[in-house]
């Protein structure tokens, strides 16, 4: 008889485990609570405009391609990718731009106009950031349980490259001689929820990612991959139950023997995989009394990732002049990301991200009308933040900025749909603890070892995947934190 699994959540890290385990005939069922698949890699429709909740930057794709290889199926089989050319659009506090493309000589033509001698610079940057890639990446896909898995002979190779001694910032500034193209290189560390100014070096590679590999763009809206990966687990036998909220984890001596279903129902497995915001988690469907190591008062002692206020609007009209991803800088960055990450206050002059999808992909809005998508860093709640008050203020003080630094001409004029989520509603709406949008920091000492473990450390046959385990945010890293868990129980039984 083949082992009964039972998926809490239906993000992109449970997907991927779901994808693995059905191939090897697995008995799998996931619980989801939403009526759609994805998490917040799910989708909102509003009217005829369809927007991703939250990623929108497809990198690494080969993760994805090679755990759809491993089921038998290709990637491209079950979506329709774009390669972007021109990467994004980034304008600074002089409203100066700068167009960063996959295209190298249009890249160089690009930096040279800007900044005259850069790109042997950019050169230098792309390959020592290689090294450190290729060194880093295998750690990434393999678990770290205990304090030995930082003695191996893998890890061991890549301290000399990580420069625990170093801020994202600072290391590279070691390439790149003004601050505007430093922080066009460091405000990826946006990618983790955190301050490039207080991110790990190992950061660096983000942007080298980006670079090296481009960005791409899935029709529909990223969350069509999770679409594609829950097609393919139904397809090798998976259950998934949509509308369907676990109250509580099942635990009986230690040991996760199944799930308690809102209505009561209980049912049993022999494995449990956990892929929902870990904080909340903790502190909503186990007991407190039953943890040891992550205690609610535990818990709290941990640095979060900052929030992110959204907003997603149906315009009538494409803004054909205005590239398909654009990171607009405040005046004062720096202090921009501080009134985020350490003072936690709501910035005045806040920098935001623009996603206008629609002159890429006609899919995702009526003809003529374009679905764009707006992200704004701020403070998760733990700055007390009174959003009753302040939604709507802060809403029309975006489309001010969108109207004028984002180049977006009488945008408010052309709006059919608009749906704002603040912290707030991240909480309340997607179960993300204190609203912290990329879940636990990404400093050195909630990494790896010090990170919630994918085999997790308070209870027997229960296991972790998502933002808030081993490897980390993103979606590349999430798949592999699916991978992991799979590996963990594929191991146990053989």
């Amino acid at each position: 008889m083949s082992k009964k699994i039972i998926i809490v959540g239906a993000g992109p890290g449970g997907l991927s485990a779901a994808m693995s385990l059905c191939k090897d005939g697995y008995d799998v069922q996931v619980f989801e609570e939403k009526p759609y698949v994805g998490g917040r890699n799910g989708n909102i429709k509003l009217g005829e405009y369809n927007f991703d909740i939250g990623p929108t930057f497809f990198l690494m794709k080969s993760v994805l391609e090679n755990i759809f290889e491993s089921t038998g199926r290709k990637l491209e089989d079950y979506v329709k990718l774009y390669n972007l050319e021109t990467m994004y659009r980034l304008s600074y506090s002089d409203e100066r731009e700068f167009l960063a493309s996959s295209n190298k000589e249009k890249m160089k033509t690009e930096m040279e106009r800007l900044w005259k001698g850069s790109y042997k610079n950019y050169e230098r940057y792309l390959a020592k950031e290689e090294k450190k890639y290729n060194r880093l990446a295998g750690c990434f896909k393999v678990p770290y349980g205990k304090i030995t898995d930082l003695l191996t002979p893998q890890f061991m190779r890549t301290i000399p490259v990580l420069n625990l001694h170093q801020t994202l910032y600072n290391s590279l500034k070691g390439y790149f001689k003004t601050e505007e193209l430093t922080t066009s290189f460091a405000f990826q560390a946006k990618y983790i929820g955190m301050s490039p100014w207080k991110a790990p070096s190992i950061f660096s590679i983000i942007s080298f990612i980006e670079h090296k590999e481009g960005i791409c763009h899935v029709e529909g809206g990223l969350n069509q991959l999770s679409k594609a990966m829950a097609k393919v687990a139904e397809e090798d036998g998976c259950k998934i139950r949509l509308n369907t909220k676990v109250k509580k984890l099942v635990i009986e001596k230690k040991n996760v023997v199944g799930v308690e279903l809102e209505n009561g129902e209980i049912i049993k497995a022999d494995d449990v995989i956990l892929n929902a915001d870990f904080a909340h988690a903790m502190t909503n469907i186990v007991d407190d009394n039953k943890l040891k190591k992550w205690k609610k008062k535990n818990i709290d002692k941990k640095l979060f990732s900052c929030s992110t206020f959204m907003l997603y609007i149906g315009l009538d009209k494409i803004y054909e002049d205005i590239p398909h991803h654009n990171i607009i800088f405040s005046k004062n960055y720096k202090n921009n990301v501080d009134e985020i990450t350490q003072n936690k206050v709501l910035s005045e002059d806040p920098s935001f991200y623009i996603q206008n999808a629609s002159i890429t992909d006609k899919t995702l809005a009526p003809n003529g009308g374009s679905a764009l998508y707006v992200l704004v860093p701020i403070a998760n709640q733990l700055a007390n933040i009174d959003w009753s008050k302040e939604k709507e203020r802060y809403k029309n003080k975006i489309y001010e900025l969108l109207e004028t630094r984002g180049k977006l001409t009488d945008i408010k004029k052309h709006v059919k749909e608009e749906l704002i989520i603040t912290p707030d509603d991240w909480v309340n709406n997607f179960s993300v603890y204190n609203g912290a949008t990329f879940s636990l920091g990404h400093n050195i000492s909630q990494m790896l070892i010090f990170r919630p473990h994918n085999e997790f450390e308070d209870f027997k046959n229960c296991y972790l995947v998502g933002g808030g385990t081993h490897p980390g945010s993103g979606l590349p890293n999430i798949y592999e934190s699916g991978q992991i868990a799979v590996k963990f129980i594929k191991d146990k039984y053989k």
